[in-house]
C-alpha cells in the first residue's frame, strides 16, 4: 500500500533533517572524524618531538584546541595547520590531504623528512604552504598545481630535487615562491611577485621564460653557481622590478642598459660575479637605496669609468654604495660629496682612481663606512674629516697621501677600524686619538712618521690588532702596553726604538703575533713573557737581545714561527717544543749559542760541571749534618700543622706571596656602609657578596666582600679551602683576592670574609640571563656578541688549563657556573669562587673518577659531574664536564635546570639531538641577531652578508657546541683535557677572526 503524503511534508522536510543532523553528537559527524583521524594520522607519523608539543594531542580535549590546530566556528573543520619551530622529525603524512576544508599549512622550522606527499594536491582551498627550513626531500609534486587558490608557496631550505614542475604555471593566484635547491625550469606564473631562490646550489643558467614574468617586484638568486648572462632587456620586460639580488653567481658579459627603466628599483645587487664593461647609465632610478657591485670586473681604468654616479644625486634615499675590487678609474668622484644626507656607506677599495679626497665629503655625517684603500689618491686627508663622528670603519691605506694625520680624528670617537698603511703620512702620531673608546684595529704602518708612540694609543684597551711599523718612530715602547688586554696582533717592526721590552707586556695574554724585529732593543727577555701563551709568531730578529734563550718558549704550544736571528743570545739551544722543528725557527747571527737538535748543526755546548770526586767528598761532610737539620725542620712543620688545625682564624695574611694589611670588622662595616642591602651585589651558597670602598695605605679601592655564614654547615671549611686555593694561584682569569678577614663582630661572634677585586661588569650569569631581574634588563640592554662569548669561553678555558696544569699542585675548581664567571671593565672573564675548590696532590689521580670518597655532590645542580652525585672522587674530568654544560648554556642561552629538561632530557641531550638536524634551532637567536641579521636588516639583502654570513655562523656555532658536548659527556674517560680543548677554541676563534679586511667592515657595522 502507498503511503500518501502532504506537500508541506517535502517542504519541512529539510529543516526535519537539519534538527536532527544537529542532534548528532561529533563524532559521528563524517567531516569532523575525518578531520580528527588525519591529524591522529599526522601525529603517528612523528618520530621525534622533543618539546613534547604533540602529548596535548588526545582524546581530553577537542580536536579544534589541540595546539597547532584553528577550525572554523561553523563547521568545526580544520582551517590551519601551524607548527612552527618545534623540532618536529618524520615524514609528512598523507592523511593531511584529508583536510579539505585547510587553508593554511606552515610546517616551518622542524626536521620533518621524505617527500612530500601526493595527497597535499587535494586541498582545494589551501592558499598559504610554508615547509620552509626542513629535512624534506624527493620533487615538488606536480599536483601541487591543483591547489588552484595558493596565494604563497615556501620549500626553501630543504633537500628537494629535480625541476619546478611547469604544471605550477596553472596557479593563477600564485604571488609568492620560495624554492631552494632545484634545477629551475620556466612556467606560466603570470601573478609571481616573488622569485626567491637565494643561497642554494643551483648551477646552469636562469630560464629565459623568467623573464617575462612582467608580475615580479622581487627576483634573488643571490649566492648560487649560476652562469650564463642578464638579457639586455632586463629592466623593460621586469619593469616592476623592486629587488634585485644575482650577487655570489658566475654570471657574465655586461649590466643591461635596459635596468634603468625598471624606475621602482631600491636594491641592486651585482657583486660577486665576473661582469664586464662599464656600468650602465642609472639616471631613472630615484628609488635606489642600495648600489653593490664589488668583486666583478667592471670598469676599465678610464676617466669616464665612474661617471654613472652623477644621475644619483637624484636617489635621495641612497644609502649604500658598494663598487670595491673592480677597475674603474678616473678621478675620485666629487659628485659623491651631494649625496643623499643618508649615505652611510661608501665602498671604492681597490680600483683605480686618482685624484684627491674632496674637502666636502665631510657634508655626509651620517658616514659609517668610507672605504678608498688600494688606489692611486694624494693629497692631504682633509683636516676637518672629525666631522664624520659616525664612522666606524676607515680605510685610507695604500694609496699617496701625504701631510700629517689630522688631530681631528681624535673626534672619531665610534671608530672601530682605522687603515692609513702605505702611504707617505709624516709628523708624529696624534695624542688626541685617545678618545678612541671602541677602536678594534690601529694600522699606521709604511708611512714616514716620526716621534715616540703616544702612552694614549698605547691604553686603547679595545685594540685588536696594533701595526705601527715601517716608521721612523723612536723611544721606548710604552708601560701602558700592558693596558692592551684584548691585543691580538701587535707589530713595531722596523722602526727606531730602543730600551728593553716592558715587563707590562706579558699582560697582553691574548697575542698571537708578535713582531719587533728591525729596532735597537736590548737586554733579555722579561720573565713576564712567559704568559703569552697563545703566540704563533714570535719575531724579535735584528735588535740587540742578550742572555739565554727562554725556557718558556718551549711550552708555547701554538707557536709556529720564532725568528730570534741577529742578536747576542748565548747558552744551549732548548731542544723541546717549536725548536724540534728546524724550519720552524731562525736563529743565525747569535754566535754564543750551541747545542739544540742536531738539524741545526750548532757546535756542541762545553760543560765545566763540578767534579765527581770533589762533589762526593762534599757530600760525605755535610750529610750528617745537613740531617740533623732536615730532621729539625720537619718536626717544626708537624708542630705547625697541628697548631694550624686547631685554629679556625686564616692563614697568615702574606699567605698569597705579598705583604697585605690585616682587615678589622669594623673596618669592612665600614666599607660596606653597615652591610646595607644596598651594597648586597649576590648570595652564594655559604654567604653573602657585598659591594664596598676599602681605605686602603694607597688610598680607596671598590672592592667586593664576601661574608661567610658560619651557621651554614661547611661554611667554614668552605673559607679555609678557598684561603688555600687563593694562596697558591695566580691568574689573569681568576679573580684577584686583595686580602681577608678572620675576627670576630660586635656581638663576640666569628666571622670571616674574603674581599676581591671588584668586577664592574657583573656576573657571566646576569649577562646571559638579563631579562630575569628588572636592573639587569635596564643595564644590559644588549645581549653578548659571539666574539664576546668565545672570548669569555676561551678566558674561562685558561682558568681551568692554568688550575690543572700549571699549578703546584692541580686544582679542581669543582663549582663553575655562570654566576662564577666575573667580568672586569674590559669584559675579560675571571673565574672566582673556590669554596668547593680541591687540591689533587698525587697527579695520578688527575683524570680518575672511579675512586670512592664521602663528599657526596660536589657543585651546584645541573652543572655538577653526574659521577659526584655517586661519591665518586673529585677529579679534572669533573671541572670539564662543568665547562660543557657552561660552553652549552652560553651558546643555547638555556640553563640546565631549565624546566623544559625533565626525565631523560638534558641540556647536553637536548644540544646533541639537534645538532645533526638544524642548529639555528637551538642557539640564543639574538648571536644571529647581531652578527648577521643586524647586517641583513640594514641592508635588505642576503646577497651582501657580512663575512659572518649566516652559514658560517652557524659553522662556528656548531664547533662550539661540539666542544661543549664533548666536554659535557656522560662517562669521565670520554671528556677531553682541557688542553685539548684551549686548542680547539682557540682555532674557533681565529676562525672567526680570519675573514678579511672587507668582511670584517660589514661584521662590525652590523655589531
Amino acid at each position: 500500500m502507498a503511503l500518501l503524503l502532504p506537500p508541506s511534508f517535502f517542504l519541512f522536510m529539510p529543516f526535519v533533517v537539519f534538527l536532527l543532523w544537529g542532534s548528532v553528537p561529533d563524532s559521528v559527524h563524517g567531516g569532523n572524524e575525518t578531520d580528527r583521524l588525519a591529524l591522529l594520522a599526522f601525529k603517528a607519523e612523528i618520530t621525534g618531538d622533543p618539546l613534547g608539543i604533540l602529548n596535548f594531542w588526545n582524546e581530553s580535549i577537542h580536536f579544534c584546541q589541540w595546539v597547532g590546530v584553528t577550525c572554523g566556528r561553523r563547521h568545526q573543520r580544520v582551517t590551519e595547520l601551524i607548527l612552527l619551530d618545534g623540532k618536529l622529525s618524520g615524514p609528512i603524512s598523507p592523511h593531511i590531504g584529508n583536510l579539505s576544508f585547510l587553508m593554511r599549512l606552515r610546517l616551518q622550522n622542524n626536521s620533518l623528512n621524505h617527500d612530500i606527499p601526493q595527497e597535499l594536491g587535494r586541498l582545494r582551498r589551501l592558499k598559504f604552504m610554508s615547509l620552509y627550513n626542513n629535512l624534506v626531500t624527493g620533487e615538488i609534486p606536480a599536483n601541487i598545481s591543483r591547489c588552484s587558490n595558493l596565494i604563497s608557496l615556501e620549500f626553501t631550505l630543504n633537500r628537494l630535487t629535480g625541476k619546478i614542475p611547469t604544471e605550477l604555471g596553472r596557479l593563477s593566484k600564485l604571488q609568492r615562491l620560495y624554492i631552494a635547491k632545484t634545477n629551475l625550469t620556466g612556467g606560466r606564473l603570470t601573478n609571481l611577485k616573488t622569485f626567491a631562490v637565494s643561497v642554494n646550489r643551483l648551477v646552469g643558467t636562469i630560464p629565459s621564460s623568467i623573464f617575462n614574468l612582467s608580475s615580479i617586484t622581487e627576483f634573488d638568486i643571490a649566492k648560487n653557481q649560476i652562469q650564463g648572462i642578464l638579457p639586455t632587456n632586463l629592466g623593460t620586460s621586469l619593469s616592476n622590478l623592486e629587488f634585485l639580488g644575482v650577487a655570489g653567481n658566475l654570471l657574465t658579459g655586461s649590466i643591461p642598459s635596459s635596468i634603468s627603466n625598471a624606475t621602482n628599483l631600491y636594491n641592486l645587487g651585482v657583486n660577486t660575479n665576473n661582469f664586464t664593461g662599464k656600468m650602465p647609465s642609472l639616471d631613472k632610478l630615484r628609488n635606489l637605496q642600495r648600489l653593490v657591485a664589488s668583486y666583478n670586473h667592471l670598469g676599465t681604468g678610464e676617466a669616464d669609468d665612474l661617471s654613472f654616479l652623477s644621475p644619483l644625486i637624484n636617489a635621495t634615499n641612497l644609502e649604500w654604495l658598494e663598487l670595491a675590487d673592480n677597475g674603474f678609474g678616473g678621478v675620485f668622484p666629487e659628485v659623491i660629496t651631494n649625496f643623499s644626507i643618508g649615505l652611510s656607506y661608501v665602498n671604492l677599495y681597490d680600483n683605480m682612481m686618482n685624484g684627491s679626497i674632496p674637502r666636502g665629503i665631510v657634508n655626509l655625517v651620517n658616514l659609517q663606512l668610507f672605504a678608498i684603500g688600494n688606489n692611486y689618491l694624494t693629497g692631504n686627508i682633509p683636516a676637518d674629516f672629525g666631522k664624520l663622528q659616525n664612522l666606524k670603519l676607515l680605510l685610507l691605506g695604500g694609496n699617496r697621501f701625504s701631510g700629517d694625520i689630522p688631530s681631528s680624528f681624535g673626534n672619531l670617537s665610534l671608530l672601530l677600524t682605522l687603515d692609513l698603511s702605505g702611504n707617505d703620512l709624516h709628523g708624529s702620531i696624534p695624542s688626541s686619538l685617545s678618545k678612541w673608546k671602541m677602536l678594534l684595529e690601529l694600522t699606521l704602518a709604511k708611512n714616514s712618521l716620526s716621534g715616540t708612540i703616544p702612552k694614549q694609543v698605547a691604553s686603547l684597551s679595545s685594540l685588536i690588532t696594533l701595526d705601527l711599523s715601517h716608521n721612523n718612530l723612536t723611544g721606548v715602547v710604552p708601560v701602558e702596553i700592558g693596558v692592551l688586554k684584548n691585543l691580538e696582533t701587535l707589530n713595531v717592526s722596523n722602526n727606531i726604538l730602543v730600551g728593553n721590552i716592558p715587563s707590562a707586556l706579558g699582560s697582553c695574554v691574548k697575542l698571537a703575533s708578535l713582531n719587533l724585529n728591525s729596532n735597537k732593543f736590548w737586554g733579555v727577555l722579561p720573565s713576564t713573557l712567559s704568559e703569552l701563551r697563545g703566540l704563533e709568531e714570535l719575531d724579535i730578529s735584528m735588535n740587540d737581545f742578550s742572555g739565554k734563550i727562554p725556557d718558556y718558549l718551549e711550552s708555547f704550544i701554538f707557536l709556529k714561527k720564532l725568528n730570534i736571528s741577529f742578536n747576542d743570545f748565548e747558552g744551549a739551544v732548548p731542544k723541546q717544543g717549536i725548536f724540534t722543528i728546524a724550519a720552524a725557527i731562525s736563529i743565525e747571527g747569535n754566535k754564543k749559542l750551541c747545542g739544540g737538535i742536531p738539524d741545526l748543526q750548532l757546535r756542541s755546548c762545553q760543560s765545566k760541571g763540578f767534579p765527581r770526586k770533589k762533589f762526593a767528598q762534599v757530600v760525605k761532610v755535610l750529610l750528617p749534618s745537613s740531617f740533623g737539620l732536615v730532621c729539625l725542620f720537619v718536626m717544626m712543620y708537624f708542630v705547625h700543622l697541628r697548631w694550624f688545625k686547631k685554629r679556625t682564624e686564616v692563614p697568615s695574611f702574606n699567605f698569597f706571596g705579598h705583604s697585605f694589611a690585616k682587615l678589622s670588622y669594623g673596618s669592612l662595616v665600614k666599607a660596606t656602609n653597615g652591610f646595607s642591602p644596598t651594597n648586597l651585589i649576590g648570595m652564594g651558597s655559604f654567604g653573602s657578596v657585598y659591594k664596598g670602598i676599602l681605605d686602603l695605605d694607597h688610598g680607596e679601592k671598590l672592592v667586593a666582600v664576601k661574608v661567610l655564614n658560619l651557621q651554614f654547615r661547611g661554611a667554614a671549611k668552605s673559607f679555609i679551602a678557598e684561603c688555600k686555593a687563593l694562596r697558591s694561584i695566580r691568574h689573569r682569569n681568576l679573580v684577584n683576592v686583595i686580602t681577608a678577614c678572620s675576627s670576630v663582630d660586635y656581638k663576640g661572634d666569628d666571622f670571616k670574609a674574603l674581599v676581591y677585586e671588584f668586577m664592574v661588569n657583573g656576573s657571566l650569569e646576569e649577562w646571559l640571563h638579563p631579562n630575569e631581574k628588572e636592573d639587569d634588563a635596564h643595564n644590559k640592554s644588549q645581549s653578548l656578541n659571539l666574539l664576546q662569548r668565545l672570548n669569555i669561553a676561551f678566558d674561562v678555558a685558561s682558568a681551568l688549563f692554568y688550575l690543572h696544569h700549571h699549578c703546584l699542585e692541580p686544582i679542581v675548581h669543582c663549582d663553575l657556573k655562570p654566576s662564577n664567571v666575573l667580568l672586569d671593565d674590559d669584559m675579560v672573564g675571571h673565574v672566582g669562587d673556590f669554596g668547593l675548590a680541591r687540591f689533587l696532590v698525587d697527579r695520578t689521580r688527575i683524570s680518575s673518577a672511579n675512586q670512592s670518597s664521602s663528599i657526596g655532590l660536589r657543585g651546584s645542580s645541573g652543572y655538577a659531574a653526574p659521577e659526584y652525585g655517586m661519591g665518586n672522587q673529585v677529579s679534572t674530568t669533573g671541572d670539564m664536564y662543568s665547562f660543557g654544560i657552561l660552553l652549552l648554556e652560553m651558546v643555547t642561552g638555556k640553563r640546565p635546570t631549565d624546566t623544559m629538561f625533565t626525565g631523560s632530557l638534558t641540556l647536553h641531550n637536548f644540544v646533541e639531538m639537534a645538532m645533526a638536524e638544524q642548529v639555528a634551532n637551538i642557539v640564543d637567536p639574538t648571536l644571529f641577531q647581531q652578527v648577521v641579521m643586524g647586517e641583513a636588516s640594514s641592508s635588505n639583502s642576503s646577497q651582501n652578508q657580512s663575512p659572518a654570513s649566516f652559514h658560517e655562523v652557524q659553522e662556528c656555532l656548531t664547533s662550539i657546541l661540539k666542544v661543549g658536548i664533548a666536554c659535557s659527556k656522560e662517562l669521565p674517560r670520554d671528556r677531553p683535557d682541557i688542553k685539548e680543548t684551549v686548542t680547539q677554541l682557540h682555532v674557533i676563534k681565529k676562525t672567526i677572526l680570519g675573514v678579511g679586511v672587507h668582511g670584517r667592515m660589514r661584521a662590525r657595522i652590523a655589531a
